[in-house]
């Protein structure tokens, strides 16, 4: 059944995403607006090479206030970001898919095509799969 649904079948493509040189307080804030917990880090052939998390900026802020140093622009996501990414590439099967979330326990996972950022997919995209065949089933 999941196994003929492929990532890209049920993934998100309209992404907040930023560059490694976005100022750190700029990307707090899109994260702010948008409401959202994280966002990938592409650089300029969009290319995935960070994801960028509410977690990240706490300890980039408090890094800089325990050494007692001013704030000035934050910095730059690229200083701040985690570069090592869990993903799922384009063409997974969905049932791998459920497979990783369960092993890595994550929400939801960039999804590329040979290195390029095309997608997101999360638990809740599989779950909406899974729903749409019980319903054609």
């Amino acid at each position: 059944m999941l196994r003929s649904v492929k990532a890209e079948d049920y993934m998100a493509t309209s992404l907040i995403s930023f560059g490694p040189e976005t100022r750190l307080f700029d990307a707090i804030r899109a994260l702010q607006e948008y409401n959202i917990s994280g966002a990938p880090v592409v650089d300029a052939d969009g290319v995935l090479i960070g994801m960028l998390s509410e977690f990240d900026c706490l300890r980039a802020i408090l890094t800089h206030t325990y050494h007692e140093e001013e704030m000035g622009s934050g910095g730059h996501v690229g200083d701040y970001m985690t570069p090592q990414v869990d993903t799922v590439a384009h063409d997974a099967d969905l049932t791998a898919v459920a497979r990783q979330f369960l092993e890595q326990g994550r929400r939801r996972l960039p999804v590329v095509r040979q290195g390029k950022l095309v997608g997101q997919i999360s638990r809740r995209d599989v779950l909406r799969a899974v729903e749409e065949f019980a319903k054609d089933g």
